[in-house]
């Protein structure tokens, strides 16, 4: 089975030689890496093109965003499967290996997960984030409940006769909106023990953006707010969830005016 694996970048020169390299590494080598330049400005075109092998495909565009970016690669790719690898992050050699061993345990999955490690940028281990529900994982997207959704973490079964694609309007909490349009109609989500990526945070990452991020979750909320599929209590849990989120990350941040904005607004 091939799997595809999407990786976006923008002037990620520090990391990607290392983040593609962790494909090459993969116990499991039936994949196809396809990296999508944003319109990067550094040395990061000349990394991408340094790596001579027929897994790994190039594509550019001019810079129009990290979900635009994914786009390119959900319509160019072959897989079976897909999944997401940020430029400044790392797969564990397992990580596609643990989360098919799931799949082929139980085909009636259509998406996998696993533990994954938040690290600073020299990959010294934060926090760990431990999947902890099994079914279809809508209901616990839109309640916020973090039981299933660490980011783009999810190996996902492709489906021939569906057209996936990111809301590319959207700088933060796309991913969220693209997983719960993914489960709303049906879709079993399991998890391997096993880990597999480790996430860099930096003060430059996009979720150290506070403004962006609340804008993101502002979106999902009035894009759900009108699916048939979400009940008006699940919305009021979203509701309170994400302005709780932001209203201790602007704290922690000493931003005190957005902090209690986000609670009125």
């Amino acid at each position: 089975m091939l799997v595809s694996i999407i990786t976006p970048f923008y002037n990620s020169e520090k990391f990607l030689l290392e983040s593609i390299q962790s494909v090459l590494n993969q116990e499991y080598d039936n994949w196809e890496l396809i990296l999508v330049n944003d319109g990067s400005t550094d040395r990061s075109k000349e990394i991408a093109l340094s790596f001579i092998d027929p897994r790994i495909k190039y594509f550019e565009q001019s810079n129009r965003g990290v979900a635009s970016a994914r786009n390119v690669g959900l319509k160019v790719m072959s897989g079976d499967y897909f999944c997401f690898l940020d430029a400044d992050d790392v797969f564990t050699p397992n990580s596609l290996a643990s989360r098919l061993k799931i799949f082929k345990e139980n085909p009636d999955l259509a998406f996998v997960d696993g533990v994954g490690i938040k690290t600073d940028l020299n990959l010294n281990e934060i926090d760990q984030f431990n999947p902890s529900f099994r079914g279809n994982p809508f209901k616990e997207l839109v309640q916020l409940t973090g039981s299933c959704f660490f980011g783009q973490t999810w190996l996902i079964k492709r489906d021939p006769n569906h057209t996936y694609e990111f809301n590319s309007e959207l700088t933060h909490s796309e991913d969220l909106l693209f997983f719960m349009e993914l489960s709303k109609n049906g879709g079993l989500y399991d998890f391997t023990d096993e880990k597999i990526f480790f996430y860099r945070t930096s003060p430059k990452s996009a979720m150290s953006n506070l403004e962006g991020l609340e804008h993101g979750y502002r979106f999902v909320y009035n894009e759900i707010k009108n699916w048939p599929e979400v009940s008006p209590e699940d919305l009021k849990i979203y509701n309170y969830r994400y302005r709780r989120a932001m209203f201790l990350a602007y704290l922690r941040k000493l931003q005190l005016l957005n902090a209690f904005s986000v609670v009125i607004k």
